[in-house]
């Protein structure tokens, strides 16, 4: 069997990829372009990709018997016109759960305690170092303990998210993207009620035909005063320059681990806000903890090997 990965880069080149030598024939590429994918799996039998496209052309034009994504979501495979041909894809499904919600913590947190701001006022020779007492209180920040926690997209991640959230005393609620998801430990909401009425709102959803641009200038406006919005699902569900907007005309704070385009578009409209300290940036990593890498590697192989026996 010749298995050939597609962007090999795009799990690290810290990952110990020798498992995988006893598939037989295996070629790793770091990257690959959409002109040089088809020329690159058309005699392959097992491809894994993470980001290159599979689509019905690349189906039609190769023998690809078995496609392995590097992720959980598979937005980027022809999913119908696979099945159509007899193509199995697998996914691994799970793996990425303990590193997303760990930064969706890290991310809320940034913002509600103003950490940015009153670590650059410890250093600053004009901050701390000049006042007369012990202390600072501006800006305030406030408990979350008794705040709402929306989310929006209850899968694993989101039920993730949840279980933390309760830790911290937070009522939790939920958006449905499907609407198949639902949850007696979690009060299901309309998307209106919830942007409405939280406090904290994180995004946890894939990117489909329900989800794109699900937030935008029609809605952004029901947001609450100096709400926290993360989104750590796919970009597109928010409009980005609907929400760059936003920014800069009220108090909300932003926190995206995910852009429409990756990596960041050199004409995004984030990079021409005004309130620049309200938007905090990471690109693409909540997934990518060691751990999560390792259990995601480990996932890759067990599909190719269920699949080969």
């Amino acid at each position: 069997m010749k298995v050939v990965f597609l962007d090999k880069k795009t799990l690290g080149d810290d990952m110990d990829f020798s498992m995988f030598d006893e598939f037989g024939d295996v070629v790793y590429h770091d990257a690959t372009s959409s002109k040089e994918t088809l020329q690159r799996v058309k005699d392959a039998d097992i491809v894994v990709t993470n980001k290159v496209v599979i689509d019905k052309n690349i189906l039609d034009n190769s023998d690809i018997k078995l496609i392995c994504v590097a992720a959980t979501g598979m937005n980027n495979i022809d999913l119908d016109y696979a099945k159509q041909k007899g193509v199995v894809v697998k996914n691994v499904a799970g793996y990425s759960t303990s590193s997303v919600v760990q930064l969706t913590f890290a991310m809320a947190l940034y913002h509600i305690n103003n950490i940015n701001h009153f670590d650059s006022y410890t250093k600053s020779d004009e901050g701390w170092v000049k006042s007369d007492v012990f202390t600072n209180f501006t800006p305030t920040f406030f408990d979350i303990a008794g705040k709402r926690w929306g989310i929006i997209g209850l899968g694993e991640i989101g039920k993730g998210v949840a279980k933390v959230a309760q830790a911290f005393g937070l009522e939790v609620c939920y958006y449905s993207t499907s609407g198949k998801n639902s949850s007696s430990e979690y009060k299901r909401v309309e998307l209106k009620e919830l942007l409405k009425t939280s406090d904290i709102i994180s995004i946890h959803a894939p990117l489909n035909k329900d989800t794109k641009d699900l937030i935008n200038s029609t809605n952004l406006p029901l947001l609450k005063d100096k709400v926290i919005l993360l989104n750590l699902g796919r970009g597109g569900i928010i409009n980005e320059k609907d929400l760059a907007d936003f920014i800069d005309s009220s108090s909300i704070k932003v926190a995206l681990d995910v852009l429409e385009k990756e990596p960041i578009a050199d004409n995004s409209p984030f990079y021409a806000l005004r309130n620049k300290q309200n938007l905090l940036m990471t690109p693409h990593l909540a997934w990518a903890s060691i751990e999560s890498r390792t259990r995601l590697l480990k996932g890759i192989y067990k599909n190719i090997k269920e699949y080969l026996s």
